[in-house]
């Protein structure tokens, strides 16, 4: 069967009115500028702000300790000298720096050893064929732990693994895209995304109650059960609506596209030589693959009980009164992750022979700093901006003044943070990046929902959710690339090809995830080790 643009079904009207919108909001997105001159930017308006908030003798009095905060004008020349002499000191304190720095050492060990692609593989090739759809999700959710490299590793296994069992390659692909892109705030592991949540959390938490807490496990009960909802959720639509389309039968150059595919895909999972000479994924691992699991998985138990070893009672290593939420470990829980994923891809890595010396892992870690270079210089800006922020005092005006009016108000406390939701989730079209806009919203978002009585953490798992659902626009960098995926099967594919398969799966995991958070929220689970939902 040959497929022709004229052989996929035309959208209708109200699809086209659709795609209308979304160019309009692409084309308002492209006009922002980068990250980082878009902080320059809100520093220059906070300037401003304070100027004219100080002016006016504008304060407030802070319902956490009963002290009154006058707004300060930064541009004066008081805040002239706090921005000169706190710039290094901002920077290097910025409580997002050391903590995703340190996850990702370990994290780059187990990705470079192999670990994480062998663990997808196995998850993915193991289910029977109906289980497919939910095994390449759920792997989706496991490979957030590799940031954005989840996209280049699992785009491709997808189309492999629909491959493998006679499905269409692109439906595959697009699945794998979909997963990876609107569950990306879901995961049975934690992943330097939170660590880079908690830490600005905890940063803004603290200008409430400055002995408050937040760690990277913060939310982990919620984000973990979310990854297996989230897969079950799009496996359905995709298995029982989707993939009926004809577009997703199976055609004989689709074999030839797969193949340049993975030729050209970045990721490392074993291969096998064709008598063509070319480079062929597998789903099976090798002996030697096996031996590295296994022997992986038994240091996995170790360590796990060493740990759980640390939290019993009498230990000297818990907190004050024997707390386990105060312990050595739960609050400096990113440098165990990292030890813990460091001594995993060791092993691995040395088993299987992609660490052929331990002089390998320190070559490991430098690739994975590299990788999140961008980043450290956006922590530049960010860590200004929000220290201008505090120091202002403007941001105390903005949440103690919204916490009145969302008081005075009486909403229920779940209703403000499903408004939360669907807020975030329309930003996010627009800002892109999750971390530049956790770094904007933190500082207002965390105080207010703390002075109405809520937990910080409460407002994280609503800004996850809506951070997640609405990353499959062209907005998101990655769209570029799944579609020029796509367009290696389907010549003719365009924007609203790879929209017309994406949006029905963000508009249902915006209600069906919305709908598990109140679940959640009226059942009172805790959402992460000893933090309450409510």
């Amino acid at each position: 069967m040959t497929h022709t643009p004229s052989s996929r079904p035309v959208a209708g009207g109200s699809m086209n009115r659709l795609f209308r919108a979304l160019s309009a909001l692409e084309r308002a997105g492209n006009k922002l500028p980068h990250p980082f001159w878009l902080f320059g930017i809100l520093a220059a308006i906070l300037g401003v702000t304070s100027a004219v908030l100080a002016y006016a003798d504008v304060s407030v009095t802070l319902p956490s300790t009963g002290d009154s905060v006058e707004v300060k004008n930064l541009l004066s020349v008081e805040g002239a000298k706090f921005a000169a002499e706190s710039a290094l000191d901002n920077f290097a304190g910025f409580p997002p720096l050391g903590v995703v720095v340190v996850v990702l050492l370990g994290v780059s060990i187990t990705e470079k050893s192999g670990l994480l692609t062998a663990l997808l593989r196995v998850t993915i090739g193991k289910l029977p064929r109906r289980w497919l759809t939910f095994s390449i999700a759920f792997s989706c959710m496991i490979a957030h732990v590799m940031g954005d490299s989840a996209y280049l590793v699992m785009i491709p296994l997808g189309a492999l693994a629909f491959r493998t069992v006679g499905r269409s390659p692109l439906l595959g692909l697009m699945v794998a895209y979909a997963s990876t892109a609107i569950g990306f705030n879901a995961s049975p592991l934690v992943t330097p995304s939170d660590a880079i949540r908690s830490s600005l959390a905890a940063a803004a938490a603290q200008t409430v109650d400055p002995d408050y807490v937040i760690t990277p496990v913060a939310t982990y009960f919620f984000t973990a059960a979310s990854s297996v909802f989230l897969a079950a959720v799009i496996a359905l639509l995709v298995d029982r609506v989707l993939a009926k389309r004809p577009e997703f039968t199976p055609a004989p150059e689709d074999d030839l596209a797969a193949d340049k595919l993975f030729n050209a895909s970045h990721t490392q999972p074993t291969h096998d030589g064709g008598s063509d000479g070319n480079v062929r994924l597998t789903m099976e691992l090798t002996a030697a693959e096996k031996r590295g699991m296994a022997w992986s998985a038994a240091v996995f138990v170790i360590y796990a009980l060493g740990v759980s070893a640390l939290l019993l009672p009498g230990s000297p290593f818990l907190g004050e009164g024997g707390s386990i939420a105060q312990s050595v470990v739960v609050v400096n829980i990113a440098v165990f992750i990292a030890l813990l994923f460091a001594i995993l891809g060791i092993v691995y890595g040395r088993r299987v022979g992609t660490f052929p010396s331990l002089s390998a892992v320190p070559a490991a870690m430098a690739d994975g700093i590299r990788s999140i270079a961008p980043v450290i210089v956006l922590f530049f800006v960010v860590a200004q901006f929000l220290a201008y922020f505090t120091w202002t005092g403007v941001g105390q005006v903005i949440t103690v003044e919204g916490a009145d009016f969302l008081k005075s108000l009486d909403a229920p406390h779940l209703v403000i943070l499903l408004v939360i939701i669907v807020a975030i989730s329309g930003l996010n079209i627009i800002i892109s990046s999750g971390s530049a806009m956790w770094s904007i919203l933190a500082p207002v978002l965390v105080p207010l929902v703390m002075y109405v009585g809520l937990a910080p953490q409460a407002a994280m798992v609503s800004f996850m959710i809506g951070d997640s659902v609405t990353n499959t626009t062209p907005m998101n960098a990655y769209f570029i690339l799944a579609l020029s995926f796509v367009q290696q099967f389907r010549k003719g594919a365009g924007i609203g090809t790879l929209l017309s398969f994406t949006v029905p799966i963000a508009f249902t995991v915006l209600i069906s995830w919305s709908a598990f958070f109140t679940l959640w929220y009226v059942i009172g689970i805790p959402l992460g080790p000893g933090v309450a939902v409510r």
